[in-house]
């Protein structure tokens, strides 16, 4: 696998744009702009197409904005899922029926999650009793979803590179 950076132009301009936004100066300037447009305000007699003016910028930013930074937050959640899901291929003794999590409903979630949480609250009781909690358990919803099984000898991922 060779990833390579992305060439939509799109893509590229919401990544950059983001970035930027998120920068000190780019608050600097936003609370210049506004200082600036309040400074007006008395020469503009605080007219309505004064006040239209910040009104409609900040609308038409804010719109543009949101569209920029859910798309910035899709690809990042996306790359982030992606990456979790390689250790959990890579990593021997992994389910790989948690790799598609994000595809089920929220039953099917919540299900594996009361598991996980018996499984934790078993693993502190080892603990306090002096027993290790590094006993490998398989979570009753995963076992009952049965989706992949469990990883059987992925070995490392540097092992496979």
């Amino acid at each position: 696998m060779n990833p390579t950076k992305s060439k939509s132009f799109f893509s590229r301009f919401a990544n950059r744009t983001a970035r930027a936004c998120g920068q000190p100066a780019a608050f600097v300037i936003a609370v210049s702009v506004i200082l600036v447009w309040a400074v007006t305000g008395p020469i503009f007699h605080f007219s309505d197409t004064w006040q239209l003016v910040i009104n409609t910028s900040t609308t038409i930013v804010t719109f543009l904005m949101v569209f920029l930074i859910q798309s910035t937050q899709n690809r990042e959640s996306e790359a982030m899922q992606l990456k979790l899901d390689e250790l959990i291929r890579a990593i021997k003794g992994a389910h790989n029926a948690l790799l598609d999590l994000e595809e089920l409903d929220e039953a099917e979630l919540d299900a594996i999650r009361a598991d996980y949480s018996k499984l934790a609250e078993q693993a502190r009781m080892d603990i306090q009793q002096g027993r290790p909690d590094t006993t490998p358990r398989v979570s009753q919803a995963l076992a009952r979803k049965n989706h992949s099984g469990v990883n059987e000898g992925a070995g490392s991922a540097s092992d496979r590179l």
